[in-house]
C-alpha cells in the first residue's frame, strides 16, 4: 500500500465506500446510469469533514462574490429571439467562491481529489478512460460560498458529468432540485415550452436529500437543475471537485473572469 493510498484511507471512509472493490463500482455505476444522480452518504470520515469545514471557514475571507443573470442554457443572449424567449429569459445565480490556489496543500480535499485510487474509481463509475486536472491554478477544487439569500439559478450544465461534496448545510434552503431529461442535448431539442413553465414555476421538481459528507456525482447536461435560496444563518459550504476527459484543458479566461473575478 502506498503513501498516497495510505492517506486516502485515512480520510474516506471505505467501510462503507470500498472504492477499489469492483462489485462496489459496478453497484454505483448502475445507481448513476439509472437515475442520472449519485449520492454517497458519509463518503468521508467525519473527521475530514471537520477539517475540510474548518479551511473553508478560514479561507471565506478570500471568496469572491458575484451575482450573475444567465439563461438557462448558459449561452449568450441569441438576436434571433425575444428577450422574453424561454431561450433568452434570464435567471440569478449568486455566491462566494475560492479557487484551487486557495486551497491547502495538505488538506484532506486536495488528498482526495489528487488521489489515483479516487480518479479509477470515478473513471469506473463514469464510464472515463481518464480524468485530468485542469491546466489552470484556479479550476480543479473550488469551494462555493451561499449565505442567506444566495442561490444557484435554473440551468442546464456544459459538462456531461459534475463532482461535488457537501461540507456544510444550511439551517434551511439550499436545497438541490432537478429534472432528468428535460432537453436533448444531442438533438439540439432545447425544449423551450416545458423550459418557460419551469421558469413560471409550473413543474414540480424533484428535490435531493444531502448531508454533510456527502458526494454527489451528477449528469446534468440534460438534466435542469438549481440550488434554492440558502435560509438562516449558517453558510452553505460546498465543494466542486472538477476533472477533464482531456489533458491540458483551461476554464476559458471568460468564464474564470465571471466565476473567480480573476486569470490567475
Amino acid at each position: 500500500m502506498n503513501n498516497q493510498t495510505n492517506k486516502l484511507t485515512s480520510i474516506l471512509n471505505t467501510k462503507s465506500h470500498p472504492i477499489d472493490d469492483q462489485e462496489y463500482r459496478s453497484k454505483c455505476k448502475s445507481m448513476l446510469e439509472q437515475d442520472g444522480v449519485l449520492v454517497l452518504k458519509n463518503f468521508l470520515l467525519s473527521d475530514s469533514i471537520r477539517s475540510i469545514l474548518e479551511e473553508a471557514k478560514q479561507q471565506e475571507r478570500l471568496a469572491y462574490y458575484c451575482v450573475n443573470e444567465h439563461n438557462v442554457y448558459l449561452d449568450p443572449f441569441d438576436n434571433n429571439y425575444h428577450k422574453s424567449h424561454p431561450r433568452n429569459r434570464t435567471v440569478v445565480s449568486s455566491k462566494g467562491c475560492i479557487t484551487d490556489d486557495q486551497i491547502p496543500n495538505g488538506s484532506a480535499l486536495r488528498a482526495l481529489y489528487d488521489s489515483e485510487d479516487f480518479k479509477e474509481f470515478l473513471c469506473s463509475v463514469l464510464n472515463e478512460e481518464s480524468l485530468y486536472k485542469y491546466d489552470d491554478n484556479l479550476s480543479s477544487i473550488n469551494i462555493h460560498y451561499a449565505k442567506t439569500g444566495q442561490e444557484l439559478g435554473w440551468h442546464f450544465d456544459n459538462s456531461s458529468f459534475a463532482i461535488t461534496l457537501l461540507i456544510q448545510k444550511p439551517e434551511a434552503g439550499g436545497e438541490f432540485e432537478y429534472i432528468r431529461d428535460f432537453r436533448n442535448s444531442k438533438n439540439n431539442d432545447n425544449n423551450y415550452d416545458q423550459v418557460l413553465n419551469l421558469i413560471n414555476g409550473q413543474c414540480k421538481p424533484k428535490k435531493l436529500a444531502m448531508e454533510n459528507g456527502s458526494l454527489v456525482l451528477f449528469r446534468g447536461k440534460d438534466a435542469i437543475h438549481r440550488v434554492t435560496p440558502t435560509v438562516g444563518d449558517r453558510t452553505r459550504i460546498l465543494s466542486v471537485l472538477a476533472y477533464n476527459s482531456e489533458p491540458n484543458i483551461e476554464l476559458s479566461e471568460t468564464a474564470r473572469m465571471l466565476f473567480f473575478g480573476k486569470l490567475k
